[in-house]
């Protein structure tokens, strides 16, 4: 593997101060959680391990109320009044699906988000003054998507039609009609396949496919990384180079991906987590973001597929599977 540093599209993120947290002798902390993804995911397991790092155990002092929307988006709202009725301390809300119904669930427990856009969306005010209940996240998703088509345009030379996965629930009409766009002014024709649940996106993949597509675009969404697998299992029985959002899914075996590492984003939550535990309102925490961006190549896949990537592009990637 060949890494080198890539420079972020971000700007830093807003620094705060963590001061050691005077835990309150014999108080049961409740946390609950509102994600995509299954309880043992690895996103999931990194996040629980920075609490107990923090002295917040689960099953001694620490209750964790956990509930998975990612494969049954019409629960969502049960799941959140769930949560709420449970009375916990904050609720963590994965996506902006989530963030949405938790917020007309409660207007008093604090809503600790993470999604595309923050502020776009509607969530919250600004970044540095939130207001309301909730505060979070910003991860820049459907910005990078452009940017990852673009990069997939640069890493298959002569493509001509490229194929874009959407979230019907997640990507706007307006974002897509600029991706479009943008895909014309590179001599690219991109066709979009939009799915709201995972029973869709077999179908979608094959139609992308049959309309003469040579690359795919799987774009950001709560809902497609929680099928993720069957994305790239699909997609790798077509043999068709893909683009995704997280870097770590290159490493399992991905075309390409570029956007921040998954695995970064459980820090910068548990210190917003001790920030609420300790009794900080969501108005008085500013919205964090990224500021570090990996893009990944994985050339053991890229020559199953017959994709012989730009050396250029190759040369500016942080890391290059061989």
């Amino acid at each position: 593997m060949r890494r080198r540093e890539f420079i972020a599209l971000a700007g830093a993120s807003v620094a705060w101060p963590l001061a050691a947290m005077a835990q309150e002798p014999g108080r049961i902390y409740r946390l609950g959680m509102l994600g995509p993804f299954p309880r043992d995911h690895p996103f999931n397991l990194r996040s629980f391990e920075e609490l107990r790092q923090r002295r917040f155990i689960e099953g001694k002092n620490l209750t964790i109320e956990y509930r998975d929307y990612g494969l049954h988006p019409d629960l969502i709202s049960q799941y959140a009044a769930e949560l709420v009725k449970a009375q916990c301390d904050f609720i963590y809300a994965g996506g902006g699906a989530a963030i949405r119904v938790v917020q007309q669930a409660t207007k008093t427990i604090p809503i600790l988000g993470l999604t595309d856009d923050m502020v776009g969306e509607g969530f919250v005010d600004s970044l540095m003054r939130p207001g309301g209940n909730t505060t979070g996240v910003t991860i820049l998703a459907t910005e990078l998507d452009g940017k990852r088509q673009e990069l997939l345009i640069e890493a298959v030379p002569g493509l001509r039609r490229m194929a874009a996965l959407a979230d019907s629930n997640v990507t706007t009409v307006a974002t897509l009609n600029e991706m479009q766009e943008a895909a014309r002014a590179r001599n690219v024709e991109l066709s979009v396949h939009r799915v709201a649940s995972g029973d869709e996106i077999t179908a979608a993949i094959d139609m992308a496919k049959s309309s003469g597509a040579t690359a795919l675009n799987v774009l950001a969404s709560p809902m497609l990384h929680a099928n993720i697998r069957l994305i790239m299992e699909r997609v790798a029985i077509l043999r068709w180079p893909a683009m995704y959002q997280w870097p770590e899914l290159a490493e399992r075996g991905g075309f390409a991906a570029y956007g921040p590492r998954l695995n970064q984003l459980p820090d910068i939550l548990v210190r917003m987590d001790v920030k609420l535990f300790s009794g900080l309102k969501p108005a008085d925490i500013p919205v964090e973001q990224p500021t570090k961006f990996d893009l990944v190549i994985n050339l053991k896949t890229a020559k199953a597929m017959g994709v012989t990537v730009p050396e250029p592009l190759l040369a500016r990637a942080d890391e290059v599977i061989e």
